[in-house]
């Protein structure tokens, strides 16, 4: 029996290692969803975005406030990150709001390229520039398509994520994904997020690493998709600092390759723990 996922996350946090846990798909920090509600969750994991604020609701942590930094599908969580100290006063069954906005987003200057899941004021703040009409996007590593696994072929990019396969570990190694953090920005090589997760060649996805590896076959670190294009227009760039950690400091995240730290260390959607 392994740790995985839901509840609290008192030691896994956005910055930590996403391989090397004795755990299995384990969410980092705060997991959250409308459990008795299917129709009123899908809509919780498809208008939150990565970066969108977080205000606890209810209980001893209530007024506390965090940052969305996952989607993770298949069990439809809402992943949360909160200051340790907000994490020691909270419960199961505390309610948590999110401003949710940020699905529909079009870059002007890049018409071209689809953006889902992204506040945006996160945008604002992920360093990206445009150069002769193509977006550059700091990115850890780039992943070859022939990695990806759970989730491939699912109908819509807008929720959920999908997952880095991570038993062929001489090719983890050999793009440079041995040391992936949970939060990391990765590009996607020969992949398209515009209609569903699917294989197209020429074509690029950016996403963020939202949980951590698994034993299972098929199944690894999970993506959730930020941005896809041809690869002429939309350009990674290597960059070993493109973590959330790194564009949300206010958040008091781990830095990018810190050790983990200890429980102590450190229109709106409800959703609940």
């Amino acid at each position: 029996m392994l740790p995985a996922t839901g509840g609290i996350a008192y030691n896994v946090r956005v910055g930590d290692p996403a391989l090397g846990w004795v755990g299995d798909h384990v969410e980092p920090g705060v997991s959250i969803k409308l459990a008795k509600d299917e129709l009123a969750n899908a809509a919780l994991n498809t208008l939150a975005c990565i970066g969108n604020e977080a205000q606890v609701v209810s209980g001893d942590a209530r007024g506390e406030r965090g940052r969305v930094t996952g989607k993770h599908g298949g069990i439809e969580h809402v992943l949360v990150d909160f200051p340790p100290s907000a994490l020691e006063r909270m419960a199961i069954g505390d309610k948590i709001q999110i401003r949710a906005w940020g699905q529909g987003l079009v870059i002007d200057d890049a018409p071209a390229i689809r953006v889902m899941n992204l506040d945006p004021d996160l945008f604002e703040h992920l360093g990206l520039t445009l150069v002769d009409g193509a977006l550059r996007v700091p990115v850890v590593a780039e992943v070859p398509p022939e990695l990806m696994g759970s989730g491939v072929g699912s109908p819509s990019s807008e929720r959920g994520d999908y997952d880095i396969t991570t038993q062929d570990r001489e090719l983890l190694a050999e793009f440079g994904l041995l040391d992936l953090k949970l939060g990391d920005l990765v590009a996607v090589r020969d992949r398209s997020g515009q209609f569903g997760r699917s294989y197209r060649r020429g074509w690029l996805e950016i996403g963020v690493v939202v949980h951590s590896d698994s034993y299972l076959s098929g199944h690894g670190p999970g993506l959730t998709t930020l941005m896809t294009g041809e690869r002429d227009r939309l350009v990674p760039v290597i960059e070993p600092q493109a973590n959330l950690a790194s564009y949300l400091p206010h958040q008091a995240m781990q830095p990018p390759g810190a050790e983990p730290a200890g429980r102590n260390g450190h229109p709106p959607q409800d959703g609940q723990v």
